[in-house]
């Protein structure tokens, strides 16, 4: 913990906030069941939840810069020169109005509509682990058109509307900027079908390999004509369809068929010099088709292409290990700073057990045969068992009940009479 905590002590100016943003990274790695500035101050133990409040609400420090630290971490254990950047947005349910970039949208964690607030994130994936390094709240325009909203919850005045794929590409440059060792761009429909990302990906000579739309139309007979993916997958010959592992899952090697088209129209500049593929992927039970298009700067394999498009699930198991480990989806703010601070924060512990589960791995199988590698779950687990003193003591347990029932019968009070002066008198 100390490699990753230690890595941005020297952000903060004063002790204080320094040591509980160490705290606060300690108590994501907790089991704890909800992990907001109360729980996370009575793990530490702290009489009240002030300090962890104060280092989200009004404490000096950047969290951006914070951020640039555990990246740098991160890509000194993790990184590889074929390592593969791979983007990806997940939705937290929220209730009203007044949290930053909430709106009713469409959220994948929902599957639906619903009243969310979206985070679009960059994850690096490498042959020694992945995790998440970088972050975007999302704001539609219903947010960055009212500029009250706006400054109600602390956005600054310099934030203007971004769609989803825009923060991509800040997030992309700012990873080629800092020298993350990279050759790969992966990530699903929703960017991959961004014309001007594919060209900006291009633009840094970064390969790529994007999920796109059954519609996605693609250039052939050197560009001359257009035609539907899923078009070209029907007039395909059976011998163009190929077995491939995507990977090692939990129950074995996921084997698909694929289909390359290694020698489609370019993509935009007719004189770009990389190479255009389309790439097709079929389930071999249910037929299921998807399609993905390929850019490379120099010459690749069907093998690279199907490695990178495999890596892409790895953000899931990222957010997935980020809200069920660290408590990712839990920060209870409203406000811009506030959220980036909860979040880095909580990437931070996320790469505290990417890195010690890199450092865990047995490449040779051979020395351990009736073990699995450790996971992050159970990295936590030792963590909390081995590490982590939890506090035990009555007095303190006590003391943060009769607090926190005082809080909520002063918080009630306060709800009823507001209720009350708002009703219409008779």
């Amino acid at each position: 913990m100390d490699l990753v905590t230690g890595s941005f002590a020297g952000r903060f100016a004063r002790v204080e906030p320094r040591r509980a943003a160490a705290s606060f990274v300690t108590g994501l790695l907790c089991d704890l069941q909800i992990k907001t500035c109360w729980q996370l101050a009575e793990q530490a133990g702290h009489g009240r939840p002030d300090a962890m409040q104060r280092l989200l609400y009004r404490a000096k420090w950047d969290a951006d810069a914070v951020r640039d630290d555990v990246r740098k971490v991160v890509v000194d254990r993790l990184g590889d020169p074929d390592g593969v950047l791979v983007v990806d947005e997940t939705g937290d349910l929220k209730k009203g109005v007044h949290t930053v970039g909430v709106q009713r949208q469409y959220t994948g964690t929902a599957g639906r509509i619903e009243n969310a607030q979206v985070g679009v994130f960059l994850a690096y994936a490498s042959r020694h682990g992945h995790t998440l390094i970088d972050r975007r709240v999302y704001l539609p325009k219903s947010w960055t058109g009212d500029r009250d909203r706006c400054e109600r919850a602390g956005v600054p005045d310099d934030i203007a509307f971004a769609t989803r794929s825009e923060l991509a590409d800040d997030m992309v440059t700012a990873a080629v900027k800092a020298l993350v060792p990279a050759r790969w761009v992966a990530a699903d429909e929703a960017y991959g079908n961004n014309t001007s990302l594919r060209a900006r990906l291009r633009e840094l000579r970064l390969g790529y390999v994007l999920a796109v739309s059954c519609d996605h139309l693609v250039p052939i007979d050197g560009g001359k004509t257009r035609c539907r993916a899923d078009r070209l997958a029907e007039n395909l010959p059976a011998i163009a369809w190929t077995r491939r592992s995507a990977g090692d899952g939990s129950k074995g090697p996921r084997f698909y068929d694929w289909a390359w088209l290694a020698d489609v129209g370019a993509d935009g500049d007719p004189d770009d010099d990389g190479r255009h593929s389309l790439l097709i992927r079929r389930n071999n039970t249910t037929g299921e088709l998807a399609f993905y298009r390929c850019w490379t700067p120099g010459p690749a394999t069907l093998a690279q292409l199907v490695r990178v498009a495999a890596v892409r699930w790895i953000v899931e198991e990222s957010f997935q290990a980020g809200k069920g480990q660290v408590g990712l989806d839990q920060h209870q703010v409203r406000r811009w700073t506030s959220w980036h601070r909860f979040t880095t924060l909580a990437m931070a512990a996320l790469a505290i057990l990417a890195i010690c589960a890199a450092d865990a791995h047995t490449p040779d199988r051979r020395t351990q045969p009736d073990m699995i590698d450790l996971t992050v779950n159970e990295i936590r687990h030792l963590i909390n068992v081995l590490l982590i003193r939890p506090t035990r003591s009555i007095t303190h347990r006590l003391r943060w009940s009769r607090w926190r029932r005082r809080h909520q019968a002063r918080a009630k009070r306060a709800h009823y009479s507001r209720r009350l002066n708002l009703e219409p008198q008779p």
